[in-house]
């Protein structure tokens, strides 16, 4: 059932007739009081979740800017303090390619999942 606010206009016995918006014009104005339930205007301490934004995992500070992952280009393997790393080219979203990084698997945000969508793309491409 549709909730809809309406202002009262008067209360007849156990019925209330109401002010219709003009959308609703062809319903009859009178409900039975049973079906009614009152109307209070909610403060912002009573739900304080509401008020908070929400900031994506997979945001990265790239040049002052924020940046989404978009999605992982290629890989490549650097030698650093005598050990073998691998590294990622990242492709961030609304960003030119200059603006394309170098990271390491753990500095990828939500990189398990970009990784998995790179690796299962990669395969598709070798099985084609």
């Amino acid at each position: 059932m549709t909730k809809h606010t309406w202002n009262q206009t008067s209360k007849k016995g156990n019925k209330l007739e109401v002010r219709l918006t003009e959308e609703f014009s062809r319903n009859h104005p009178l409900f039975p009081v049973s079906l009614v339930n009152p109307y209070f205007l909610t403060g912002e301490n009573k739900f304080p979740s509401r008020n908070k934004t929400y900031t994506p995992q997979n945001i990265l500070e790239v040049e002052d800017s924020l940046a989404l992952v978009r999605k992982i280009i290629k890989p490549r393997k650097i030698r650093l303090n005598g050990k073998d790393n691998r590294q990622y080219l990242v492709r961030f979203k609304n960003q030119t390619a200059d603006k394309h990084k170098w990271l390491a698997e753990d500095a990828i945000p939500d990189g398990n999942l970009h990784l998995r969508r790179f690796r299962d793309s990669r395969r598709a491409e070798k099985s084609h």
